[in-house]
């Protein structure tokens, strides 16, 4: 196995994976499954227009399932992609 280089930044090694096979850096047949509960995703801020009409629909929905209309907007993102993608 080659020595895997020490990342300055999350870039460095984004940039270096893009470029290299992990099965030179990594004994896949040693890995093992984990589990990561409190890993969160990293987030993007996004500004987007709607019609009031939508967004109105959507804070009233928000209100009968208790939750913010942002979160709302991401899960049903979220469930579309799935279903698209799935």
């Amino acid at each position: 196995m080659k020595t895997l280089p020490t990342f300055e930044t999350e870039e460095q090694e984004r940039e270096f994976w893009s470029s290299h096979d992990s099965t030179e850096y990594v004994d896949w047949e040693r890995a093992k499954l984990v589990s990561m509960p409190n890993l969160k995703p990293s987030v993007q801020t996004l500004s987007i227009q709607l019609p009031e009409s939508i967004l109105d629909g959507l804070k009233t929905l928000a209100n009968k399932w208790d939750v913010s209309y942002q979160e709302l907007l991401k899960i049903f993102l979220a469930e579309r992609i799935e279903k698209e993608l799935g």
